[in-house]
């Protein structure tokens, strides 16, 4: 009966986290995605610097060990993208062969996307933390019944802030709003594999949980800094400054506020 609530708490929590991200980011116009990349920054920071860092420096025995993790995650998605960027341009090198020869292809991503990669970054990065999640859900049921039911309802609505950049970082990157649905649904079984591993073996994935918190905030903290904000820079009208700034502190705040509402003596 335990496996089940585990199980049902964190395929339902998942569920309902991705409908409700998915019904406000999908309702937003086409035309608005570039603006809204602004929240997403700021949300990918906020969840970056309001809760997985203090939560991995606090839970590791090795801060120094958890801090290494994730500096060399960031060098890590920097060679997954270089490695993304040389697939794109080989198979952009063999379109342009065959627009020579006459053969035409039509091109379906509008300008400032990037082919995808920062949208399978955050899927990689966002699928350790939820893989994470799982395993803090599965040890909460395991000490308490009660205690299982309150973890999974708090990490459900943290998730949401965050998993609604996750949506707007995916549009924006070039996926249509069906693979983006699909590769958020991807990476939120990963909670449900975490549950289980927790379940099975806590003692030995416990151990590994900063570290793999570690590669999480590697990844969001390399998309938002690296891939998003230098798309920011691009637009310097003072109008379109401002708005952006509004927009990353009104991801930051929206991390900031659920956090602040749940977890309150932290």
């Amino acid at each position: 009966m335990v496996l089940a609530h585990i199980l049902v708490a964190c395929a339902g929590g998942s569920l309902l986290s991705l409908v409700i991200a998915a019904a406000v980011a999908f309702r937003v116009e086409a035309r608005w995605v570039s603006t809204l990349v602004s929240y997403a920054v700021g949300a990918l920071l906020g969840a970056v610097f309001l809760d997985l860092l203090p939560h991995i420096f606090e839970s590791s025995r090795n801060p120094a060990r958890a801090a290494t993790f994730i500096l060399f995650g960031i060098l890590a998605f920097f060679v997954l993208e270089k490695v993304l960027l040389w697939r794109h341009h080989h198979h952009a090198s063999d379109e342009c062969e065959h627009e020579a020869q006459g053969h035409y292809h039509a091109h379906d991503h509008e300008p400032g996307h990037d082919s995808g990669r920062s949208g399978w970054m955050i899927v990689i990065g966002d699928s350790f933390h939820n893989f994470t999640d799982g395993v803090i859900i599965a040890s909460a049921f395991l000490a308490d019944g009660r205690l299982g039911v309150v973890t999974a309802i708090a990490i459900v609505a943290h998730e949401i802030p965050q998993e609604i950049g996750d949506f707007v970082v995916l549009l924006h990157s070039g996926f249509t709003r069906r693979k983006a649905l699909m590769a958020n649904a991807l990476s939120g079984f990963a909670m449900v594999v975490g549950a289980l591993l927790g379940y099975f073996a806590l003692s030995a994935v416990k151990q590994w949980i900063p570290e793999i918190l570690a590669i999480a905030a590697a990844s969001m903290i390399y998309v938002a800094v690296a891939d998003l904000i230098p798309g920011l820079h691009k637009r310097t009208a003072m109008r379109e400054t401002l708005m952006q700034v509004a927009f990353i502190v009104l991801g930051i705040g929206s991390i900031w506020m659920i956090h602040a509402v749940l977890f309150p003596e932290s």
